[in-house]
């Protein structure tokens, strides 16, 4: 799912990761995941009459749960993929890997070319909590990086006991503890509504951290708690959808916030499938969408003068800002929302603290 906005940091210098300090998975041994996890009971799977017995009130699909963390653990995910057949199976294995594993996971097919589906497919049979969403082809990729796709499989989320919500692109991977370390978090801070891990691209042969405001979460691996989910009403379902979620939250007293220490690779660049020019007059348009004011988005441009790919990116931001202000696209109608965003705009610019740092 390519990332739409870039903040007023935007793609500013990133820090560089050791391979070290970032773990991939890539091949896994179904034998060797059973010697790590236990099973949930549920009508698609066998366990024993004693853990039956435990976990009775959770039946209604498979779950994998580590020995360390409660059973109680309830989580769905959600991907939207289109062309992802380099680095689909990947993902797949990395999620199958888990200490925790999900309810559900609702793969959508959002139109590909390639053969994605197939190699989804080919994963069903023996793993009866991963489901098949096919879209046809628009004949492009979308705008809003799949959000489309992910509202019409959310519509279709068979358990209704779950407590986090999870968005997750098809070119990621990460390692078998990502989920459970991610998911302590949120117990370990009841105000967090949105969280993920750091999202780390290879960029000139090396592993860096894509760099990103403070409140953000990057839109390739975006995990909602429950109740945070349920306050925001959804999502915008267009460009723009991975910053407004997170200003609304905030707006609404809930915290968001990347785990830096909760490292997952992501095998395409962010924007790569639109260009330097079109990823920058996206984000531009996005900006125009969520109502940014105009004299912070002036100064994000002009800030991205110095980084690459340097004027150009500050030019498409422009074009696009002024593209979606002709064509008339709609816009953000929130006005507390947008008030509270132009607000903690003004305390960045004045230097004081605010959702950006």
């Amino acid at each position: 799912m390519p990332f739409i906005i870039n903040k007023i940091r935007g793609t500013a210098p990133v820090a560089t990761l050791g391979l070290g300090d970032v773990r991939i998975l890539t091949k896994t041994r179904l034998g060797e995941i059973g010697s790590r996890v236990r099973y949930l009971p549920s009508d698609h799977m066998h366990c024993d009459d004693s853990e039956r017995k435990r976990t009775a009130t959770h039946r209604e699909t498979a779950s994998h749960v580590s020995k360390e963390t409660s059973p109680c653990i309830r989580y769905c995910i959600i991907t939207a993929a289109r062309d992802e057949e380099q680095f689909i199976a990947s993902t797949i294995e990395s999620v199958l890997a888990q200490t925790i594993r999900p309810l559900e996971w609702i793969i959508v097919d959002d139109g590909s070319k390639d053969h994605t589906a197939d190699i989804v497919t080919s994963h069903l049979q023996e793993n009866p909590w991963i489901r098949l969403i096919r879209r046809e082809d628009r004949g492009q990729r979308s705008k809003g990086g799949g959000v489309e796709a992910f509202l019409e499989a959310y519509a279709q989320l068979g358990p209704r006991n779950w407590e986090y919500l999870v968005n997750l692109d098809g070119d990621i991977t990460f390692g078998a503890d990502y989920f459970e370390k991610c998911l302590d978090q949120f117990r370990k801070m009841p105000s967090l509504g949105i969280g993920g891990g750091m999202v780390c691209a290879k960029i000139g042969g090396h592993w860096q951290a894509e760099q990103a405001p403070a409140f953000h979460v990057r839109g390739a691996a975006k995990i909602y708690r429950r109740e945070c989910w349920n306050a925001l009403g959804g999502l915008w379902p267009g460009l723009g959808w991975d910053t407004i979620d997170e200003v609304k939250a905030n707006q609404l007293g809930w915290k968001t916030q990347t785990f830096p220490g909760i490292q997952l690779l992501h095998h395409r660049l962010s924007g790569k499938m639109w260009g330097a020019w079109g990823f920058a007059v996206l984000d531009g348009e996005a900006d125009y969408i969520v109502r940014y004011l105009p004299l912070f988005f002036c100064l994000k441009c002009a800030r991205h003068i110095f980084y690459s790919p340097f004027v150009i990116r500050s030019i498409g931001m422009v074009y696009g800002y002024l593209r979606g202000f002709v064509r008339g696209t709609p816009r953000v109608a929130d006005r507390e929302m947008v008030e509270y965003l132009h607000r903690q705009q003004l305390r960045r610019l004045f230097g004081m603290s605010s959702i950006w740092r």
